[in-house]
């Protein structure tokens, strides 16, 4: 196991797995590279040494868990991205969004909203379905706007609205659930 000293010398997540830094991962490697770190670092395989060194393999397996949750998950690893370019996406202060999509959502939530009401299954799964398609369009914009252009002010706009989209996402599975118990 490597000393705290070299922890510390991974400067991102990406490094951490070997990884390039773009917005588009393999996932499949990502989590060949998680599991292969775990298996060396994890606190079970190093329960027999001294305590200092157990600590030190807790840090490395909190960190290699932090890092993996982050990057397997799309907005996640955006926002990572951003902040890793010097680039706050204002995800709490900036609330701004353009009219056409605030309004959009409206109309998503009163959808969801009745078909819960209603207890309308297919409505439900239909929208579920639905929205999923177009985050994955979103996800590829927003992929393209990182990777591609660079364009980081655009990114973060595109974050912040699919943060609203995932809550979406949520609340309509929320609803299948209360629907289909």
């Amino acid at each position: 196991m490597e000393s705290g000293a070299e922890a510390r010398g991974f400067q991102d997540h990406y490094a951490l797995f070997g990884l390039p830094r773009t917005f588009a991962v393999d996932l499949v490697a990502l989590e060949q590279h998680y599991r292969d770190l775990q298996s060396r670092v994890h606190p079970d395989r190093h329960a027999h040494l001294p305590e200092a060194e157990q600590r030190v393999s807790m840090q490395w397996a909190t960190r290699a868990n932090e890092a993996f949750q982050t990057l397997k998950q799309p907005l996640a690893r955006a926002r990572y991205l951003l902040e890793l370019a010097g680039h706050d996406p204002q995800v709490e202060s900036n609330t701004a969004m353009p009219m056409a999509f605030l309004l959009e959502q409206m109309e998503w939530r009163e959808l969801v909203a009745e078909a819960r009401a209603e207890r309308h299954l297919e409505t439900l799964e239909d929208l579920h379905a639905r929205l999923r398609r177009r985050m994955k369009d979103e996800y590829s914009a927003l992929g393209e706007l990182i990777d591609g252009k660079g364009d980081l002010p655009a990114a973060a706009d595109q974050v912040r609205q699919l943060m609203f989209l995932e809550k979406l996402l949520h609340d309509i599975d929320e609803a299948l659930e209360a629907v289909d118990a």
